[in-house]
């Protein structure tokens, strides 16, 4: 064999070498990208660009977390929903309603405040003066008050959802709530949640 022979076999050897490594390395490429995309539909199917929140709590200084996060979470863009459940209720009133209700009924509604600006904290309450003072500081820094928060919340598009065995439970009925509520029970918050990359209890 010449040496012009060996150098036309070497080359039909580089070249069935580099046909057969391409054919390989072109199934393996469409295997690795075929596994990406069904890790990218498996992630899209478990969690959503979410964040469910439960506000349990009535105390101001609880709530003003709650909207803070909530409003901070729709800025960047998130789809939030608020689940208030018992205490949290009071975020939602826009007033309280006495008639039609039986007594133990109206004993709660009078023993909790009518409104969110007249919620107490859960430190440093001093019989009431505690709150005042908080909202003193709050307007010299210009942070909103939980009211402002509240609205800017819905303007934001948060999802507000009532617990109606709460709503129950603490005597609380529709007519009380502010527009724009929505009524619901745990396997609403249970399906926001479980769609959500980020759920608090507050």
């Amino acid at each position: 064999m010449n040496t012009l022979e060996i150098a036309e076999l070497s080359s039909l050897v580089d070249d069935r070498i580099h046909l057969h490594l391409d054919q390989r390395f072109a199934a393996l490429e469409a295997r690795i990208e075929e596994a990406i995309v069904g890790v990218r539909k498996v992630e899209a199917a478990a969690t959503t660009d979410r964040a469910t929140l439960v506000a349990f709590s009535g105390d101001m200084d609880k709530l003003l977390a709650t909207f803070v996060i909530a409003t901070g979470a729709a800025a960047m863009g998130m789809q939030v929903s608020i689940f208030f459940t018992f205490w949290g209720l009071v975020a939602l009133k826009r007033k309280t309603v006495f008639k039609g209700k039986p007594i133990s009924e109206k004993m709660i509604a009078a023993m909790l405040p009518s409104l969110p600006t007249r919620v107490g904290t859960s430190k440093l309450n001093m019989l009431g003066v505690g709150p005042e003072f908080f909202k003193h500081v709050m307007r010299g820094k210009n942070i909103e008050s939980l009211p402002q928060l509240i609205d800017l919340a819905q303007e934001l598009d948060v999802r507000f959802v009532a617990c109606e065995m709460s709503m129950r439970v603490m005597g609380i009925t529709a007519e009380e709530l502010r527009e724009g509520v929505e009524l619901g029970g745990v396997a609403t918050y249970l399906q926001d949640a479980a769609d959500s990359r980020v759920t608090l209890f507050i």
